[in-house]
């Protein structure tokens, strides 16, 4: 008679015990025998309910899906010669998309003679990492590609928590205040009267 090792329903080990043994703790607990690891030897298997395994298995499946969030890049193009207006605009985005969640990847496109410059990237590359500091790293470092150089700003925050923190400030939004309501409504419902007392003065 085959034999597996059996673990209670509380992960409390039972023992190794036939199977004939183990299916008829089940039935007296009214619960499902489940093989949990096949390959060991002998097989180990589970007192359960099986049913109810798998509804919590599902809910955390869907749970970790929901708070699953894909990282995405960014992209920012510079000049080595950027007008300082230009620069400010470019930074904007960046702190934008750092504030949320988004790795960056910034290139600065040399053209002709900048090429034998590549030291003013480097210098712009600098100064920008150290203007969203507040809000990024330097994840991989300014480097030559060809005509281009390029590094990788990754945000300080995740995903997931610049998202959470965009919905709380969304929700936090404050609401007219009940006694300034009232008072607004008080003045406008006021002011269709004031016409009528003009027009019924000379009549009087």
């Amino acid at each position: 008679m085959p034999e597996v090792r059996l673990v209670g329903p509380n992960g409390e080990q039972v023992g190794i015990v036939r199977v004939e043994d183990a299916l008829r703790l089940a039935a007296e607990a009214d619960l499902d025998l489940v093989e949990v690891a096949p390959m060991a030897k002998p097989p180990v298997a589970k007192l359960m309910d099986f049913g109810k395994f798998k509804y919590e298995a599902a809910l955390k499946a869907r749970e970790a899906r929901k708070n699953q969030v894909n990282t995405v890049i960014k992209e920012i193009k510079l000049r080595p010669k950027i007008d300082p207006h230009d620069y400010g605009t470019k930074k904007g985005h960046v702190e934008r998309f750092l504030k949320g969640g988004d790795k960056v990847k910034v290139t600065i496109m040399f053209r002709g003679r900048e090429q034998s410059r590549p030291e003013l990237g480097f210098r712009l590359l600098q100064r920008l990492a150290e203007d969203v500091i507040e809000l990024g790293t330097v994840e991989s470092a300014p480097k030559q590609d060809g005509r281009n150089m390029i590094m990788v700003l990754g945000p300080t925050k995740k995903k997931s928590e610049a998202m959470a923190e965009q919905r709380r400030a969304r929700t936090a939004a404050p609401a007219p205040d009940a006694d300034q309501a009232q008072d607004v409504s008080t003045e406008t419902a006021a002011e269709p009267t004031a016409p009528e007392a003009e027009t019924t003065e000379p009549a009087t």
